[in-house]
C-alpha cells in the first residue's frame, strides 16, 4: 500500500470508552446483555422525543386517524 493512501480512524471519547469496556467482555451472554441495555436506552430516548413532539403538535388519536386516511398523490413528471 502506498504511504499516501493510508487512512487512520480517530475515535471520540465515547467510542474509546466503549472499546475499552468491550475489550473486557468474554461471552456472548455479556454481549446480549449490553445490546439489551443499549436498546432500552435508545428506546426510552425515542419515546421521550415522540411524547414531546406529540405535545408540541397538540396531537390526538383522532388527528392521527384523520391523517392516516388522507391519500395524497404526487403529480407524475
Amino acid at each position: 500500500m502506498e504511504e499516501g493512501n493510508m487512512q487512520s480512524t480517530v475515535f471520540n471519547p465515547v467510542q474509546l470508552h466503549l472499546l475499552q469496556m468491550f475489550s473486557r467482555m468474554n461471552s456472548e451472554e455479556e454481549l446480549r446483555e449490553v445490546k439489551q441495555v443499549l436498546s432500552e436506552y435508545y428506546r426510552k430516548k425515542v419515546e421521550k422525543h415522540a411524547n414531546e413532539l406529540w405535545d408540541k403538535l397538540n396531537l390526538t388519536q383522532e388527528k392521527l386517524n384523520d391523517m392516516a386516511s388522507i391519500h395524497e398523490r404526487l403529480p407524475y413528471q
